[in-house]
């Protein structure tokens, strides 16, 4: 009975949202102060009735309730409790139901949230949320609905994919999801300033907390999800360019690319077109990746779907949403008027870089990516676009934004002298060249690529903390005065701060691991050893045992240097009878300067020897330290006041009290 509440819920929110979508939007048409207002409780209602849906999918995962389709095809009596419940999300039609879960929590933050915006532009905001959100329930309802019973009930299911038994992956999807839906609040306030007319130097600071916590999110979730291959797959890497991948990653450089046009808009009053564009373009890219993922064009450990009726489904939503979105940007967009002027040097003129560079690079992974499959459609060519491609294209493209990143923190807005901050960068350009120069000279057999990371790494750490150190007049005034503005330093500085600082440990890490990295491929013999990036590996034999809902092999590898002791590492390889599949367990030992890391794979023969692969990856654990800096950066700038949407009302009434008082 729960089951069929629990679809009624499901039901019941896309009326609202249906609701929502339109008398909110007459409302705003008509100056109609009540329809308007209908939007805030409608969200909050939306956001009860879908999460008790969600609720209740996650409840028939949790006691196994065999008799929903979607339980048996993902579900086990076997499996952990854990993995039951990220079972919710690890199929198609629970990550769907979570998508817009995800979606109605940023509606209704905004209604609760939003009491400073305008009620035209809140209503309008709310109205175009709840549209996409209204194609999403079509699509669960009408393609994919995860409350669809089975009779008679299986006695036990089939089992979650082995591949998505772990916590790092159950944790992937929802902090991916809240990145790309996140976009969605960027791209209806971008159409609800079209439909007004108006955009601002306040829409751009209510725009921007939406952007960054959206940006924070998928950072977050993109990094769990490179993490995840690195250790789950067993491959020693941790970026492939799979459609997929890069389906998460051209959000990201677009949204980056639109957090900095935001600072323009509140700052400069200008861009203000091309911010709104590329809102567009940013929740564009998100519904692409989904589409990607969800119609079955796509075969990758991330795809789900395979059905074609679900692609042709999600292609017309596509189709709606972006042709639509695009078609009013054509129409309105050519009123929207600039008043800031600027010159190229200055530090408008960087973030006019950092756009320019930024929709390039996507364009180039949206290429690689697309051509391929528009291929195989036209003439059922099968052409690969892989790591070489992406990598000969893209790094050169990303070069400059990277020198200009410690350069533009440093201009004047409106017009600057960049001979005065290349000065101030003289510390951060001798250490870079001595980074250079130490890596050259210690790395002699590297390729040039990783000595140039690891000079614009420093390069772009050192001119963050210059930027620092400039605007608290560290060396200039007294220490007692510098420290004053520190401690006053606006959290949303901070944030830049750290996240520039985190993208050049990232650029380290990512610059070491695709630089430097050791792999050795072999059968091993008990008690044999194999010397791989200065350490010696002594293959001591391995072990049968079972687990939970899996049996595995346990290989024991000693590993030591000059030697001296370092490791004992047991990597694994398990093997699931459920879904008759085995899943690679690496063992991995992190050091300040590299990864150790240690695969076993079957056995080769009777004499206990198999198949081993071990690796050194140097600097790779910098690449996620980088980017947990990067979203600690993103988390501590949302604390700050200024991108709180409520700060100007609370201003205004604290100042209508006081001249009523005096």
């Amino acid at each position: 009975m729960i089951t069929e509440i629990g679809h009624f819920a499901l039901i019941l929110a896309m009326f609202v949202a249906c609701a929502q979508a339109v008398l909110p939007m007459a409302g705003a048409a008509r100056n109609n102060v009540a329809w308007m207002d209908f939007a805030r409780p409608a969200a909050v209602i939306q956001f009860v009735l879908v999460s008790f849906s969600f609720g209740v999918l996650m409840y028939g995962f949790i006691v196994s309730d065999f008799s929903l389709a979607v339980v048996f095809q993902n579900s086990h009596t076997d499996k952990p409790l854990i993995y039951k419940i990220s079972g919710t999300w690890g199929n198609h039609e629970g990550s769907m139901l979570l998508w817009v879960v995800i979606l109605s929590i940023f509606g209704c933050a905004v209604a609760l949230f939003g009491s400073n915006l305008p009620p035209a532009l809140r209503a309008r905001v709310l109205a175009v949320q709840s549209f996409i959100a209204v194609g999403f329930y079509l699509f669960l309802l009408l393609t994919s609905n995860p409350f669809a019973r089975l009779v008679p009930p299986p006695v036990n299911g089939q089992g979650l994919n082995p591949l998505l038994q772990d916590f790092g992956l159950a944790i992937h999807p929802p902090m991916l999801y809240l990145g790309y839906v996140g976009f969605s609040m960027a791209f209806s306030f971008a159409i609800a300033a079209l439909i007004e007319g108006r955009v601002d130097a306040a829409w751009g600071r209510w725009v921007r907390p939406w952007t960054l916590a959206a940006w924070g999110f998928l950072t977050g979730g993109i990094t769990l999800g490179s993490w995840w291959a690195y250790y789950e797959l067993g491959w020693g890497g941790w970026w492939f360019w799979d459609p997929v991948e890069n389906a998460s990653f051209m959000p990201w450089l677009a949204g980056t690319a639109l957090l900095h046009s935001a600072i323009m808009v509140e700052k400069r009053d200008t861009m203000k077109g091309w911010t709104v564009f590329l809102a567009i373009v940013t929740f564009s890219l998100s519904l692409l990746g989904t589409f990607l993922v969800r119609s079955g064009v796509l075969t990758s450990v991330h795809a789900f779907a395979t059905d074609p009726a679900r692609g042709v489904f999600i292609l017309i939503l596509l189709i709606i949403v972006i042709g639509g979105s695009f078609a009013l940007f054509a129409w309105r967009g050519p009123t929207i008027r600039n008043t800031g002027v600027f010159q190229p040097i200055s530090r408008e003129g960087g973030l006019l870089l950092n756009n320019v560079v930024l929709t390039t690079a996507t364009a180039a992974v949206l290429l690689g990516t697309l051509y391929p499959l528009f291929l195989d459609a036209v003439n059922g060519s099968k052409v690969s676009v892989g790591a070489p491609f992406f990598e000969a294209v893209f790094i050169p493209i990303i070069i400059p934004m990277i020198v200009a990143m410690a350069i533009g923190p440093l201009l004047g807005w409106k017009r600057a002298d960049i001979q005065v901050a290349m000065k101030r960068l003289r510390l951060a350009f001798v250490l870079a060249g001595l980074v250079a120069v130490a890596t050259w000279s210690i790395m002699t057999d590297g390729p040039f690529m990783g000595v140039l990371g690891l000079a614009l790494a420093t390069w772009v750490g050192m001119g963050a903390l210059v930027e620092l150190a400039e605007r608290i007049r560290l060396f200039r005034d007294p220490v007692a005065a510098s420290l004053s503005r520190l401690i006053r330093t606006p959290r949303s500085s901070w944030g830049m701060t750290l996240g520039h600082l985190g993208l050049a440990v990232a650029i380290a890490g990512m610059t070491g691991a695709g630089s430097w990295k050791v792999e050795s491929i072999q059968t091993m013999s008990p008690g044999e050893t194999v010397k791989v990036g200065g350490y010696e590996y002594t293959f001591t034999g391995a072990q049968e045992g079972q687990g939970p809902n899996y049996s595995f092999t346990r290989a024991t590898f000693e590993v030591t240097r000059n030697g001296e002791p370092v490791i004992t590492m047991h990597p694994e390889n398990r093997r699931y009878p459920v879904r008759s599949m085995p899943t690679t367990e690496a063992a991995i030992h992190s050091l300040f300067l590299g990864d150790l890391y240690a695969v076993v794979g079957d056995a080769d023969g009777s004499d206990g020897s198999y198949v081993t692969r071990l690796y050194w990856n140097p600097l790779v654990a910098w690449m996620w330290i980088g980017a947990i800096i990067m979203v600690a950066g993103a988390g501590i700038s949302l604390t700050d006041r200024r991108f709180r949407v409520g700060v100007p009302q609370r201003r205004k009434a604290f100042a209508t009290t006081t001249a009523a008082e005096t």
